[in-house]
């Protein structure tokens, strides 16, 4: 199965790193912003596309990502797009959707009471929707929870 690995960096990043168990035994290709914490994918010959880092709620990076989004998507032809979030998530989810790819959301450890503006966003759009706190599916009901990510 062929991944595309899509999160910001920081703590997206982090979050993503945690699900290693996972993403490791497949064929992968990473999404995100360069930052120093994101250059380790450089160190481990992964394949990367770099975009611009969105910041949230910044409409026109995301509208200046958008194309890169579906030509990163229609060249790699992945079977499924794994997102941790942020914003970037976002452009991915729709381009996803309308290309009839699988997307998976796994919610940000911090968003204990309420989704992120990035994971409301891409809530509709998904198939399937994780949460870090059991709390959120009583509120969500698309919402699975399987436990916490842990950073190895």
């Amino acid at each position: 199965m062929k991944l595309l690995l899509v999160s910001t960096s920081g703590g997206h990043f982090s979050t993503m790193q945690g699900l290693k168990p996972f993403w490791h035994k497949h064929e992968r290709v990473w999404i995100t912003d360069r930052k120093k914490d994101t250059e380790v994918l450089v160190e481990n010959q992964e394949k990367i596309h770099w975009l611009p880092y969105q910041a949230p709620r910044d409409i026109l990076t995301f509208l200046k990502n958008l194309p890169s989004v579906f030509r990163i998507i229609w060249t790699e032809k992945p079977d499924l797009v794994v997102s941790t979030g942020a914003s970037l998530a976002v452009g991915f989810a729709i381009a996803s959707k309308l290309l009839g790819i699988r997307f998976v959301y796994i919610e940000s450890i911090s968003r204990a009471q309420e989704l992120s503006v990035s994971g409301k966003l891409v809530y509709p759009l998904c198939h399937e929707f994780y949460v870090q706190w059991p709390t959120l599916c009583n509120k969500y009901t698309k919402a699975k929870y399987k436990g916490i990510v842990y950073r190895s």
